[in-house]
């Protein structure tokens, strides 16, 4: 009888949930897997076994998810990790972004991973165990990116109620992890996983160099190894006690300790202020 956990992972037709799927498969676990495009997943991964669910998943609908949930519960019989990696990046400046835009980005990559927690949940909260990953980024604690101000919002929000998650599960038994990745070598800057503003405006000229060293410079050359991060997520699933804050790889290092560093000095600069509140 394979005793394995059992994970549940969104967006895992391409980089870092494709690669943790497979890593999984290798080692003996059990895994759903979930994308907009269930034949990406069989392409990239294979069929339906006893090991394997490749289900087809949009997470911004509730019902459908829940369905997706239900299923792999039906397959499996429970759920032991949840990894909630499913996400798009939205370049461009708060000015130039429409509704639609900023919406859209907000319905995939908040309100879905709400609606996969928010369905998961009660078969956490009743088995009494469980861990669950939201995977932020190191924009989702420092935000001073020139046109990423809508996608760093979109990981902040996730920071916050991550936070609160914690608390929530933690009487019963159920660790929740945020991961704030730094740059992975995936194609999460390609086309397909970024989209740039419909209508760009040229004064912004910070945020249209901004956008162009990430889709021509960075892209490509990312600093750390989907590989290895993978296997990182499978050792902190494996912690007695996992970490709330996670923060993956040198380059999300040395920007959250700038962001320490800019808060600290604030804090000492305008104390006297600051504090002058009270009655």
């Amino acid at each position: 009888m394979n005793t394995k956990k059992v994970w549940f992972i969104t967006g895992a037709s391409k980089g870092l949930g494709l690669i943790l799927t497979k890593k999984l498969l290798l080692q003996g676990y059990n895994v759903a897997s979930t994308s907009r495009n269930k034949q990406s997943l069989i392409k990239n991964i294979g069929v339906e076994n006893k090991n394997f669910l490749p289900i087809e998943m949009d997470v911004t609908a509730s019902e459908n998810v829940k369905q997706a949930i239900l299923t792999t519960i039906s397959h499996f019989g429970r759920i032991d990790v949840l990894v909630n990696n499913a996400g798009y990046s939205q370049i461009g400046t708060l000015e130039e972004l429409s509704e639609t835009e900023v919406e859209d980005n907000f319905k995939v990559n908040v309100f879905g991973a709400l609606n996969v927690i928010r369905n998961t949940s009660p078969y956490l909260r009743n088995q009494k165990s469980g861990h669950i990953f939201n995977i932020t980024s190191i924009g989702g604690y420092t935000g001073n990116f020139a046109g990423f101000g809508i996608y760093c919002s979109t990981k902040f929000a996730i920071a916050g109620f991550t936070e609160a998650l914690a608390e929530d599960m933690k009487s019963f038994n159920v660790y929740t992890t945020l991961v704030y990745p730094g740059y992975f070598r995936t194609n999460f800057l390609s086309e397909g996983s970024v989209k740039t503003p419909n209508n760009p405006i040229e004064d912004y000229k910070s945020a249209r160099e901004m956008e162009q060293v990430h889709l021509k410079d960075i892209d490509g050359n990312q600093p750390n190894d989907p590989e290895k991060g993978a296997e990182v997520l499978i050792a902190l699933s494996q912690l007695e006690h996992p970490p709330v804050h996670f923060f993956m790889g040198e380059d999300a290092y040395h920007h959250a300790k700038l962001k320490l560093e800019t808060i600290e000095n604030a804090l000492k600069a305008h104390i006297t202020l600051g504090t002058s509140t009270g009655f």
